[in-house]
């Protein structure tokens, strides 16, 4: 990876640019903001193909400057998302306190410390290609800043949750106009985060990937084994907790995160990925969640109880974990939630920037991220020129409204869509750019989709996507409620569960995502359209990807997805697609996607 070089380079820029950077743990990133304003945002994966890449984020970098118009020489400030250093002196206190078990932590360690992550400044610039400063941001700071500074909250609660930073495992705080102040914190190695991890990886997924598998399993389950995991972890009132360290092995092992007396507790060794799952695999999922949703929300209450704050910011990766964040709206006391929708690491990279412009650089805050797509677009020349090279024969649809007539018609008929608009998604959910498609009433349409087109478990749940002056109707939320990013799962009406089948999970809950037309036009107006058709304002909304590869970026990404599995029908601008060529081959697209989710467990 060279020099970051545009031919298109302006000859004059206008207003101070903020390169926000995440790279080198997981899900690398980029973003760029200008006068407090989000230019840019995007995921390495997306470019790369390679899910969760952790390398340099050269492709998302040249995306967001390209974006702008931008040379690098021409951004005003780069920063990164945490501080090297501090990380470094944790794994070295880490190994001493456990050597020698930390042995082989310390031989798999220091070669990618030595030579890139404890000298990340000079590696950005030749990177880069630049002499400019690299300025850093702690890690938990940068998420609470991601959640904070563009939820339009004037005053809020802060609250993050993810594996490990530096030593923070979990944080607290308040923000305050441009200002972030990081109250209280959990270290290394007591983590919310790790007890996930280590859950998710008991059952046999892969870590920092297939957490919500485990949310998915879990409704089929019972709380069998919530003694168990109480052995496991200490939960006080307030939320802080203590691991039990003998059932882990994280603090001295690169490759697992818990150990043999885990599986003794649990009566079972650790489930081998492509085995059977078994109400012991369902229970063990239930029995975890409900003690991460515990731990979380007697936090959130701590947190309100002690700041007196009506509204509550969330993020890192626990921040995903739709179900826990729904109860911490209801139960916790505050009234109003804002969570990052990139609320893991490449989410760091846009809370750096924003820290940087507004809480050091003191720039107003005038940003509120009110969508997710923030990621690259494509004209109908280039989405024509894609369709033409694979040989695709396409309708063009000059009018939107025949357009959306006729996509509403295929859904209804039971066809599953993918629909493919304007700029790509930031963060892992699928919000009506990159996604597909279906009819919620369709009660086999769960099992259709994870079958022949996503090749995944059949128990994984989709999600709702609807008009929002609808969502009190069918979901058991406020009149007016947002839910725009599609990490809260409320209750369906009882009533409505018969209507929505697919989108209704085994525990008569969704995870709903509210759409306006303010916000998502087209979308919007699609959804309208299949309303005005069958009279159900709600459409299946899942991500156009497969198994083990990233959501669809670009033209080309989105053809060989739909021409690979069972995707009925393509729709990319105001281009439609209904045959391709020849049959799909189910067996190799399953083989393909169990392939390339074929990673080590504990990454």
């Amino acid at each position: 990876m060279g020099t970051l070089s545009l031919p298109w380079r302006k000859e004059r820029k206008i207003g101070v640019y903020v390169l926000g950077i995440s790279c080198y743990y997981h899900d690398s990133a980029a973003a760029l903001v200008c006068d407090g304003q989000l230019v840019a945002a995007a995921e390495e994966e997306r470019f790369n193909r390679q899910k969760h890449y952790n390398g340099f984020p050269s492709a998302a970098i040249n995306y967001c400057l390209a974006q702008a118009g931008l040379a690098i020489d021409q951004v005003d400030y780069i920063g990164f998302y945490e501080k090297p250093l501090v990380k470094f002196s944790r794994i070295i206190e880490t190994v001493l306190a456990s050597w020698p078990r930390s042995y082989w932590t310390w031989i798999r360690s220091m070669p990618v410390w030595l030579t890139t992550k404890l000298h990340i400044g000079r590696t950005i610039q030749k990177e880069l290609g630049t002499d400019k400063d690299i300025y850093y941001c702690q890690h938990h700071l940068a998420h609470a800043a991601s959640a904070f500074l563009v939820s339009g909250f004037d005053e809020a609660a802060v609250l993050t949750a993810d594996g490990v930073g530096e030593w923070a495992t979990t944080a607290w705080g308040v923000g305050r106009g441009n200002d972030l102040y990081i109250e209280k914190e959990i270290r290394f190695p007591h983590s919310v985060g790790l007890l996930f991890s280590a859950i998710t990886a008991y059952l046999g997924f892969r870590v920092n990937d297939a957490e919500w598998k485990v949310m998915g399993l879990a409704p089929y389950g019972r709380p069998t084994y919530l003694d168990q995991f109480r052995e496991v972890v200490d939960v006080r009132e307030d939320g802080s907790l203590r691991l039990n360290m003998k059932y882990f092995a994280h603090h001295y092992s690169v490759s697992r995160i818990f150990n043999r007396r885990w599986e003794a507790l649990f009566g079972r060794p650790q489930r081998p990925r492509h085995a059977e799952l078994e109400e012991f695999h369902q229970d063990i999922a239930h029995s975890g969640q409900k003690i991460v949703e515990e731990i979380m929300v007697k936090m959130a209450r701590h947190v309100h109880q002690r700041t007196g704050l009506d509204n509550l910011c969330v993020a890192g990766g626990v921040g995903l974990n739709c179900v826990a964040n729904w109860r911490m709206l209801n139960e916790s006391g505050f009234k109003n939630i804002f969570i990052q929708p990139a609320a893991g690491d490449s989410g760091g990279a846009l809370g750096t920037a924003f820290y940087l412009c507004n809480s050091v650089l003191k720039h107003p805050r005038t940003f509120v991220m009110k969508h997710a797509c923030w990621g690259p677009q494509f004209t109908g020349a280039e989405i024509e020129a894609a369709l033409a090279r694979r040989g695709l024969s396409y309708e063009y649809f000059p009018r939107e409204e025949d357009l959306l007539t006729e996509t509403a018609r295929l859904i209804a008929e039971g066809k599953v869509v993918g629909w493919f608009q304007g700029r790509m998604e930031f963060g892992p959910r699928a919000l009506g750019s990159r996604s597909l498609l279906a009819d919620p009433r369709n009660p086999r349409m769960k099992e259709i989709i994870n079958a022949k087109v996503k090749f995944r478990e059949a128990f994984r749940p989709f999600a709702p996507s609807m008009l929002k002056e609808h969502a009190a109707e069918y979901f058991e939320m406020p009149v007016g409620m947002d839910a725009p990013f599609m990490l809260l799962v409320p209750p369906v009406r009882p009533e409505k569960r018969g209507i929505i089948p697919a989108v209704t999970h085994q525990d008569g809950t969704g995870r709903v995502q509210t759409v306006t037309e303010e916000v998502n036009g087209r979308y919007y107006r699609l959804i309208k359209a299949f309303a005005a058709l069958t009279g159900v304002p709600v459409v299946l909304n899942t991500s156009f990807n497969v198994r083990g590869e990233p959501i669809v970026c670009t033209p080309q990404d989105a053809i060989n997805t739909f021409v690979n599995t069972g995707i009925d029908v393509l729709v990319m601008g105001d281009y439609l697609v209904r045959e391709k060529p020849g049959q799909v081959d189910f067996e190799a697209g399953l083989r393909r996607s169990i392939a390339l989710e074929s990673v080590p467990l504990t990454g």
